[in-house]
């Protein structure tokens, strides 16, 4: 159903004045129609992991290697070749007499940058600049876990890691490992430690999208209604009792009988949008890698 089969749904269910249209729609009642219609689509979307707003987002890590020059007690690095490519703040540094946790604090010029922590050597030598830092899909809403991945040597990725956690890879005397840990800080996904080579890396979020735009589009776009026309991912019965709960709690009146229809339509919905593994109360486990069932206590041949 369409946002306008919507409201027309909601006010004949519950006897109120017909409805012709409702973007645009200046009459006060409508208005509010409108308003706990995207109230509803913005609450859903955070009540489970909806499956046609579930996306992956693949991007790969972005290295350069370069030559350049350092001096200690110095943060300035000269003579490299280009710095077109690097940013300020969400770029590391890596090489000899490079400090741990180095970042490129300023580009200064296309051959000179300015780290935040100054050179322990001097010397020119090849550096490795890495962005640890990357943004979130401009729909990201929130992630699911355990799906990142790089997918370039097949491994999970680690994380996410806590304040405490990532400061001890930071500043303890271990700071690096086979695999690529993560963060969510500062609105961005950050890894660690620097990658030198041009991982492809991915993961699963939930997105805030839950309105297709138009009746052409194969995924949702947008997370306000604005055309009559415009339909959603959720299930016409929940909109429709979504809307009239909403509508009966702000007009002060007993809500119960619609808050039991939306919660059971909810519940259906949750359970028909996804499919779900058979369970076994008597599962049967297989050894397949080594393990203490199948490897012996001792006497191993020489």
């Amino acid at each position: 159903m369409t946002l306008l089969q919507i409201i027309q749904a909601v006010v004949g269910e519950v006897g109120l004045t017909p409805v012709t249209y409702v973007i645009g729609n200046t009459d006060q009642a409508v208005v509010q129609y409108l308003a706990l219609a995207n109230q509803v689509g913005n609450q859903l979307i955070t009540e489970g992991e909806w499956q046609k707003s579930n996306k992956t987002h693949t991007f790969t890590v972005q290295t350069d290697s370069q030559n350049g020059t350092i001096t200690s007690g110095s943060a300035v690095i000269t003579g490299l070749t280009d710095t077109s490519s690097i940013v300020a703040d969400t770029w590391q540094v890596t090489g000899s007499g490079i400090p741990t946790d180095t970042y490129v604090a300023s580009v200064d010029s296309a051959t000179q940058i300015t780290m935040n922590q100054a050179a322990t050597e001097s010397g020119t030598y090849e550096l490795t600049f890495t962005q640890t830092a990357y943004a979130f899909p401009a729909d990201w809403n929130y992630q699911i876990n355990r799906t990142h991945w790089d997918r370039s040597n097949q491994w999970e990725m680690v994380g996410p890691k806590s304040a405490q956690e990532w400061e001890w890879m930071k500043s303890g005397i271990v700071a690096t490992g086979p695999r690529i840990r993560y963060r969510l800080l500062n609105n961005k996904f950050q890894i660690w430690p620097i990658a030198t080579t041009a991982s492809l890396l991915a993961y699963e979020y939930m997105s805030t999208s839950w309105i297709y735009d138009t009746a052409a589009d194969s995924e949702p776009s947008v997370s306000l209604f604005d055309a009559d026309d415009n339909t959603t991912i959720f299930r016409d019965r929940l909109m429709i009792a979504g809307i009239k709960l909403r509508l009966f709690e702000v007009k002060g009146f007993d809500a119960t009988a619609f808050q039991r229809e939306y919660s059971n339509e909810l519940d259906k919905a949750l359970a028909m949008d996804q499919g779900a593994p058979t369970l076994t109360l008597a599962p049967v486990y297989t050894n397949f890698l080594l393990s203490a069932g199948n490897v012996q206590d001792g006497n191993f041949p020489s």
